[in-house]
Order: C-alpha cells, then sequence, then structure tokens
C-alpha cells in the first residue's frame, strides 16, 4: 500500500483507510459478516481482483478478519474487528456530511447504505419513546434493530426475541420510498410493504424508519 510518509494520525488512518473502496468495504460490513460474493455484488463498479486486494489490505492492518464456517456450509466470511467496528462513529458521521452535498451521483443505494441511515439519523433523545425490539424483511435477508435506552443497534440477524414489529418489503420499494418516489403510506396500500405488530410498535418503527428518509419528519399514522 502507498503510505504518505508523514507521522500524524489522520495521515497514518488514511494509511490504513484511504485507499478506493477500502471504506465502503468497512461500510457494507458494520451490519455484520458477508460472504465474498455478496460484497462484490454490494460495491457497484469494484473488480474482484481491487476486492480482494482490499480486503488482503485490511486484514493485514487488523480491520477486518476471515472466519471459515466449519463443514458441512464451508463458507468463508469477512467481518469487521474491534478495530474496524470503532470506524462507525466516523462513517455515520460522513454519511450524514456527505449526503449534505448538492447532487447525488446516479446509481442505486445498497441496503446497507439504507439502513446505515436509519443509524446515521438516530436521536437518542427518543430512544425510550421507541425503545423496543424490531425486525426488518428485505427481500431474502433479515435485519434486527433493537433500540435501547440511549442507543440504536442493526445486526444483519434475526431479532434474539420475538419482535415487537415486523416490516417485510422488497430492496425496490425501500429505495423508492427512500428517494421520495413513493410514500410509505402508498407502499401499505398497495401491499408492496407489510407491517406486523401491536399498533404502538408498528408506529414506533414507522417513525424511526422514515425519520431518516425525511428532513423534517412528520408525525405519521400507520394505516
Amino acid at each position: 500500500m502507498r503510505s504518505y510518509g508523514d507521522p500524524c494520525g489522520v495521515a497514518r488512518g488514511l494509511d490504513v483507510i484511504g485507499e478506493r473502496w477500502a471504506l465502503l468495504v468497512v461500510r457494507d460490513l458494520l451490519l455484520g459478516p458477508k460472504r465474498f460474493g455478496d460484497l462484490h455484488a454490494g460495491l457497484s463498479g469494484v473488480s474482484p481482483n481491487v476486492l480482494t486486494q482490499r480486503l488482503r489490505d485490511l486484514i493485514e492492518h487488523g480491520v477486518v478478519q476471515r472466519r471459515d464456517l466449519p463443514p458441512p456450509t464451508r463458507v468463508r466470511l469477512y467481518e469487521l474487528t474491534d478495530r474496524g467496528r470503532a470506524l462507525e462513529p466516523l462513517l455515520l458521521y460522513l454519511g450524514r456530511w456527505g449526503s449534505r452535498t448538492a447532487t447525488a451521483p446516479e446509481g442505486l443505494l445498497g441496503v446497507d447504505s439504507i439502513l446505515l441511515s436509519i443509524k446515521a439519523a438516530f436521536d437518542p433523545a427518543q430512544a425510550a419513546q421507541l425503545h423496543g425490539s424490531y425486525e426488518l424483511h428485505i427481500d431474502d435477508d433479515t435485519y434486527a434493530i433493537d433500540v435501547t435506552d440511549d442507543s440504536l443497534h442493526i445486526s444483519r440477524d434475526s431479532a434474539p426475541k420475538p419482535p415487537d414489529a415486523t416490516l417485510t418489503t422488497d430492496l425496490d420499494t425501500l429505495r423508492a420510498i427512500c428517494d421520495q418516489r413513493l410514500t410509505l403510506a402508498a407502499a401499505l396500500n398497495s401491499g408492496s410493504l407489510h407491517l406486523d405488530g401491536d399498533e404502538h410498535a408498528k408506529q414506533d418503527l414507522t417513525d424511526l424508519f422514515l425519520a431518516s428518509f425525511t428532513p423534517s419528519p412528520q408525525p405519521t399514522t400507520v394505516p
């Protein structure tokens, strides 16, 4: 890897994560481990060779680690180390900062980016109101959202206990809501999005969901 040759902490950090695609690899592992093919599919534009090199560099610097599942699965996963997970606040802040740029390039948002926007928009002051366990089913993938007294955690996994509310949809619908081409109410009415759970929990999940897609979220009534 190229180095700035500068002892400053900023330069030394960029020596580790400053190469193109490196931070996006970290972004796409923040919600949990992924196979190489899943990483490659989620990073539009990166070649397999470049992705292999970035993973090798990040492993060498202790940001990412490999884990092989035992037989009969025989799957190799890539996941963040503690050092890699420590980059989450930086990435969430960078995401908030970058979303304020005047124009957005053409392209499709990945599901990891969309869900991380929920984390970036989360207001700890609302944690007591939104406290609960939720589950998202997006196409064939499941994500757990857990709101505690002062934080929000999202993982690529099922909720450890029966969730208070569940949202089921597909990635295209999720993107349309994120881009404000479709309202959540319209998605519910069309059947492209489903909410299950008690009414209070569904309302909380809806408010949590919409907070990341609207500049000034208004109270929304779940049909």
